[in-house]
């Protein structure tokens, strides 16, 4: 039994006898698992990315941007294709609730933009078509603003100008209060502020704000109703009347007053016959623009009693307490103190409040006589005609009185 355990012993010894001996390194090896063979780092990663969601998944890590200095200490960047600040850029000029909740703004043009920079409103991104662009803008703002130069047709196929400038700028909302308007404009100012009251069509409220700002209004309020302001149709029609001048909007008729200045006079410009509204205070609806049928503009506006504020006829008109208001026509001295005037829109015309705040203030009801037939202005004419009546008196009443004689004889 002995010889036969030494036999045993010596067939598993390595290089014993017939080399059918097994070692103790051999049997470890047998019982070790196959060796996995692993791919590339690469492989792995796209096999996992594979395996997931979409929504799962990471975002492509974003392009390099190519840089290029277009003078000393200013840098810009060349958009890629597809670069979605350009699609913001199209949000940005056509909503109005995006406009407000990040309080951003939109302005298209050389003019517009460098009289934007000059009343101190900040600049955030520009995108422009061509370096030759830059040159004509102050450079100082320009550093602090991230500058993206993008091809032409990207801004053309968004633009609504026929002709677009290739220039684009992103604007943080102009606060009034903080704005630095033109000393020109400033020492131009006149005791003669403009409410627009229900002004919905952009290119009106446009050109009444360029108005504002050529008569030299010491500021535009604008009431609920009224057209966003930084609408870009508002901003083209304005000329860059938005720099030049305080503009308020989305004022309720409650907090307009605390907007005026103390002792002011508030008028209103009607388009209503004084006759008519002598037999009735009713007002259809669509009425109330500026200008006037004509009638006798002495007779006062009459008011329903108080027990019957609002009603509304078979017709369809509406019934409202109307105050009484001195009328007279625009040409007759009405600039006698402070003076605001109130311009209504051109479907719905004047709201009540405006008859209301005008009598809490003494104020009067100014008639633009029209040919018989004609309904009323436009109310950026009307208003134009108006503001630049209430500067002439104004500026004659400041007259000396022999240079006022002068022009009489004359």
């Amino acid at each position: 039994m002995a010889a036969l355990g030494r036999l045993g012993r010596s067939l598993l010894r390595p290089g014993g006898p017939g080399e059918v001996a097994v070692g103790r390194r051999g049997v470890r090896a047998l019982r070790r698992s196959p060796v996995r063979v692993l791919p590339p780092q690469k492989e792995r990663r796209a096999a996992a990315e594979a395996q997931q969601s979409p929504r799962e998944r990471p975002p492509p890590p974003p392009p390099a941007v190519e840089r290029s200095s277009a003078g000393p200490g200013l840098w810009y960047e060349k958009a890629t294709p597809g670069d979605r600040r350009l699609g913001k850029v199209v949000t940005i000029a056509k909503s109005k609730k995006f406009r407000d909740h990040h309080r951003k703004v939109l302005l298209e043009g050389h003019r517009l933009i460098k009289d934007a920079l000059g009343a101190g409103a900040v600049l955030q991104t520009l995108f422009f078509s061509t370096v030759g662009h830059l040159k004509e803008l102050p450079e100082a703002e320009l550093k602090r603003a991230n500058l993206v130069k993008v091809k032409f047709e990207d801004i053309k196929s968004w633009s609504d100008l026929v002709t677009p400038q290739g220039l684009i700028g992103i604007f943080s909302k102009p606060d009034h209060a903080k704005m630095s308007y033109p000393a020109a404009q400033l020492t131009s100012s006149l005791p003669l502020l403009l409410i627009c009251d229900n002004i919905r069509d952009p290119g009106n409220l446009g050109t009444i704000l360029r108005s504002a700002a050529g008569v030299g209004c010491e500021k535009v309020l604008l009431t609920k109703g009224c057209v966003d302001p930084w609408e870009p149709k508002v901003l083209r029609a304005g000329m860059g009347a938005h720099f030049r001048l305080p503009i308020i909007a989305n004022l309720d008729w409650e907090s307009l007053p605390s907007n005026l200045p103390a002792g002011i006079q508030v008028c209103v410009a009607d388009n209503k016959d004084s006759g008519a509204q002598a037999e009735t205070a009713s007002m259809p609806r669509g009425a109330g623009g500026a200008g006037s049928a004509p009638g006798n503009p002495k007779s006062p506006v009459k008011s329903k009693p108080e027990a019957a504020p609002e009603d509304e006829d078979e017709e369809g008109a509406v019934s409202v307490c109307v105050p009484e208001l001195a009328t007279q026509y625009y040409y007759e001295n009405w600039t006698r103190t402070p003076v605001a005037v109130v311009i209504g829109g051109e479907t719905h015309g004047l709201s009540p409040d405006a008859f209301h705040l005008a009598a809490s203030t003494g104020g009067k009801r100014l008639v633009i006589p029209v040919v018989p037939g004609v309904d009323s202005l436009n109310s950026a004419i009307a208003a134009g005609i108006v503001l630049f009546e209430g500067k002439r008196q104004l500026l004659w009443r400041h007259k000396p009185e022999d240079e006022k004689k002068f022009l009489v004889a004359g």
